[in-house]
Protein backbone atom coordinates (compact mmCIF):
# COMPACT_ATOMS: atom_id res chain seq x y z
CA UNK A 1 0.00 0.00 0.00
CA UNK A 2 1.77 2.82 -1.28
CA UNK A 3 -0.62 5.95 -0.58
CA UNK A 4 -3.61 6.31 1.53
CA UNK A 5 -6.78 7.88 0.90
CA UNK A 6 -7.79 9.05 4.31
CA UNK A 7 -6.77 8.80 7.74
CA UNK A 8 -2.84 6.97 8.92
CA UNK A 9 -1.13 4.22 7.60
CA UNK A 10 -1.70 0.81 8.77
CA UNK A 11 0.33 -0.04 11.62
CA UNK A 12 2.41 -3.51 11.43
CA UNK A 13 0.31 -5.61 13.44
CA UNK A 14 -2.89 -4.00 11.02
CA UNK A 15 -0.97 -5.11 8.42
CA UNK A 16 0.01 -8.49 9.18
CA UNK A 17 -3.26 -9.61 9.70
CA UNK A 18 -4.25 -8.21 6.48
CA UNK A 19 -1.57 -9.85 5.06
CA UNK A 20 -2.99 -13.77 6.67
CA UNK A 21 -6.93 -12.63 5.73
CA UNK A 22 -5.58 -11.96 2.03
CA UNK A 23 -3.69 -15.35 1.93
CA UNK A 24 -7.47 -17.38 3.12
CA UNK A 25 -9.60 -15.21 0.27
CA UNK A 26 -10.21 -17.58 -2.77
CA UNK A 27 -10.81 -15.91 -5.86
CA UNK A 28 -14.14 -15.92 -7.65
CA UNK A 29 -15.15 -17.93 -10.78
CA UNK A 30 -14.11 -16.79 -14.08
CA UNK A 31 -16.36 -14.78 -15.87
CA UNK A 32 -18.34 -16.04 -18.55
CA UNK A 33 -16.17 -15.22 -22.13
CA UNK A 34 -17.99 -12.54 -23.73
CA UNK A 35 -20.14 -12.39 -26.50
CA UNK A 36 -18.65 -12.55 -30.11
CA UNK A 37 -18.63 -9.21 -31.31
CA UNK A 38 -20.52 -8.92 -35.32
CA UNK A 39 -18.45 -9.05 -38.53
CA UNK A 40 -18.46 -5.38 -39.18
CA UNK A 41 -18.44 -6.36 -42.78
CA UNK A 42 -22.52 -7.55 -42.46
CA UNK A 43 -23.47 -4.20 -40.46
CA UNK A 44 -21.97 -2.20 -43.13
CA UNK A 45 -24.07 -3.65 -45.20
CA UNK A 46 -27.73 -3.35 -43.39
CA UNK A 47 -26.96 -0.07 -41.94
CA UNK A 48 -28.90 2.60 -43.72
CA UNK A 49 -27.62 5.95 -44.83
CA UNK A 50 -28.91 9.15 -42.74
CA UNK A 51 -29.82 12.57 -44.52
CA UNK A 52 -28.09 15.43 -42.76
CA UNK A 53 -30.29 18.11 -42.69
CA UNK A 54 -29.02 21.26 -45.44
CA UNK A 55 -29.16 23.74 -42.74
CA UNK A 56 -27.26 21.34 -39.74
CA UNK A 57 -24.58 22.99 -38.64
CA UNK A 58 -21.53 21.58 -36.14
CA UNK A 59 -22.47 22.98 -32.72
CA UNK A 60 -25.39 24.52 -33.57
CA UNK A 61 -28.45 24.61 -31.18
CA UNK A 62 -31.21 21.55 -32.15
CA UNK A 63 -33.89 22.22 -33.91
CA UNK A 64 -37.15 22.29 -31.33
CA UNK A 65 -39.69 19.53 -30.98
CA UNK A 66 -43.33 20.41 -30.41
CA UNK A 67 -43.65 17.99 -27.35
CA UNK A 68 -46.70 18.86 -25.21
CA UNK A 69 -46.90 17.64 -22.15
CA UNK A 70 -48.23 19.22 -18.52
CA UNK A 71 -44.76 19.50 -17.08
CA UNK A 72 -43.61 20.63 -20.91
CA UNK A 73 -46.58 23.16 -22.18
CA UNK A 74 -46.29 24.28 -25.81
CA UNK A 75 -46.16 27.95 -24.42
CA UNK A 76 -45.38 29.22 -20.89
CA UNK A 77 -47.12 31.62 -18.76
CA UNK A 78 -44.88 35.08 -17.70
CA UNK A 79 -43.39 34.73 -14.61
CA UNK A 80 -45.98 36.92 -12.54
CA UNK A 81 -48.93 34.80 -13.70
CA UNK A 82 -47.51 31.61 -13.07
CA UNK A 83 -46.46 32.94 -9.39
CA UNK A 84 -50.33 33.55 -8.70
CA UNK A 85 -51.49 30.47 -10.01
CA UNK A 86 -49.03 28.43 -7.60
CA UNK A 87 -49.99 30.48 -4.50
CA UNK A 88 -53.60 29.99 -5.33
CA UNK A 89 -54.07 33.88 -5.62
CA UNK A 90 -55.53 33.74 -9.26
CA UNK A 91 -59.19 32.84 -9.15
CA UNK A 92 -60.51 30.71 -11.92
CA UNK A 93 -63.24 32.58 -14.45
CA UNK A 94 -65.25 29.26 -14.40
CA UNK A 95 -65.16 25.39 -13.18
CA UNK A 96 -65.84 22.23 -14.15
CA UNK A 97 -67.07 18.88 -11.72
CA UNK A 98 -66.19 15.97 -13.85
CA UNK A 99 -66.76 13.76 -10.48
CA UNK A 100 -68.94 10.96 -10.64
CA UNK A 101 -68.73 10.97 -14.65
CA UNK A 102 -67.56 7.71 -16.88
CA UNK A 103 -64.97 8.22 -19.58
CA UNK A 104 -67.47 8.89 -22.47
CA UNK A 105 -69.13 11.33 -20.55
CA UNK A 106 -66.26 13.14 -19.25
CA UNK A 107 -64.78 13.78 -22.51
CA UNK A 108 -67.34 15.49 -24.68
CA UNK A 109 -68.47 17.56 -21.49
CA UNK A 110 -65.01 18.85 -21.24
CA UNK A 111 -64.89 19.42 -25.01
CA UNK A 112 -67.61 21.64 -24.91
CA UNK A 113 -66.60 23.34 -21.18
CA UNK A 114 -62.75 24.07 -23.17
CA UNK A 115 -64.11 25.85 -26.59
CA UNK A 116 -67.48 27.48 -24.89
CA UNK A 117 -65.23 28.87 -22.37
CA UNK A 118 -62.64 30.32 -24.99
CA UNK A 119 -65.46 31.55 -26.93
CA UNK A 120 -66.91 33.59 -24.41
CA UNK A 121 -63.51 35.01 -23.97
CA UNK A 122 -62.46 33.35 -20.83
CA UNK A 123 -58.73 32.90 -19.84
CA UNK A 124 -58.21 30.78 -16.57
CA UNK A 125 -61.01 27.91 -15.67
CA UNK A 126 -60.56 25.14 -13.55
CA UNK A 127 -61.17 21.41 -14.48
CA UNK A 128 -61.64 19.29 -11.34
CA UNK A 129 -60.63 15.56 -11.90
CA UNK A 130 -60.72 14.02 -8.19
CA UNK A 131 -58.13 12.53 -7.14
CA UNK A 132 -59.45 8.83 -7.67
CA UNK A 133 -60.86 6.31 -4.94
CA UNK A 134 -57.99 4.38 -3.36
CA UNK A 135 -59.43 1.11 -3.67
CA UNK A 136 -56.79 -1.51 -4.30
CA UNK A 137 -57.03 -4.45 -2.55
CA UNK A 138 -54.05 -5.96 -3.14
CA UNK A 139 -55.48 -8.49 -5.49
CA UNK A 140 -53.42 -10.62 -8.32
CA UNK A 141 -55.04 -7.81 -10.63
CA UNK A 142 -54.55 -3.79 -9.39
CA UNK A 143 -57.49 -1.64 -10.10
CA UNK A 144 -56.44 1.58 -11.75
CA UNK A 145 -57.53 4.35 -9.40
CA UNK A 146 -57.75 7.86 -10.73
CA UNK A 147 -58.88 7.25 -13.86
CA UNK A 148 -60.03 10.87 -14.96
CA UNK A 149 -56.81 12.16 -13.48
CA UNK A 150 -55.34 10.11 -15.74
CA UNK A 151 -56.71 10.86 -18.89
CA UNK A 152 -57.67 14.88 -18.79
CA UNK A 153 -54.34 15.57 -18.92
CA UNK A 154 -54.15 13.31 -22.49
CA UNK A 155 -57.23 14.66 -23.82
CA UNK A 156 -56.04 18.52 -23.05
CA UNK A 157 -53.25 18.24 -25.19
CA UNK A 158 -55.00 16.16 -28.44
CA UNK A 159 -57.29 17.53 -30.82
CA UNK A 160 -59.61 19.48 -30.72
CA UNK A 161 -58.35 21.21 -27.48
CA UNK A 162 -54.56 21.12 -28.40
CA UNK A 163 -54.74 24.56 -29.63
CA UNK A 164 -57.33 26.33 -27.47
CA UNK A 165 -55.40 25.34 -23.92
CA UNK A 166 -52.37 27.17 -23.70
CA UNK A 167 -51.28 25.71 -20.44
CA UNK A 168 -52.37 23.06 -17.56
CA UNK A 169 -50.80 23.73 -14.27
CA UNK A 170 -51.89 21.58 -11.09
CA UNK A 171 -54.44 23.40 -8.88
CA UNK A 172 -53.28 25.35 -5.41
CA UNK A 173 -55.13 23.33 -2.66
CA UNK A 174 -57.94 26.20 -2.05
CA UNK A 175 -58.92 25.51 -5.30
CA UNK A 176 -58.74 21.32 -5.57
CA UNK A 177 -55.08 20.63 -5.49
CA UNK A 178 -54.14 17.07 -6.70
CA UNK A 179 -58.05 16.35 -8.21
CA UNK A 180 -57.83 19.59 -10.05
CA UNK A 181 -55.71 21.40 -13.22
CA UNK A 182 -55.92 25.20 -13.98
CA UNK A 183 -55.86 25.31 -17.76
CA UNK A 184 -54.91 28.63 -19.28
CA UNK A 185 -56.85 29.08 -22.71
CA UNK A 186 -55.14 30.92 -25.58
CA UNK A 187 -57.23 34.28 -26.89
CA UNK A 188 -59.30 33.78 -29.96
CA UNK A 189 -58.37 35.96 -33.28
CA UNK A 190 -60.58 37.75 -34.48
Amino acid sequence: MSKYRRGRPPSPEERALWDRVAKTAKPLDAAPPAPALPDTKKLQNKQTQTRIPEDFAVGAAPSPRKTHSVANPPASLDRKTSTRLKRGRTAPEARIDLHGMTLAQAHPALIQFILSSQATGLRLVLVITGKGKQRDQGGPIPVRTGVLKQQVPLWLRSAPLAGVVLNTAPAHPRHGGDGAYYETLRRLRK
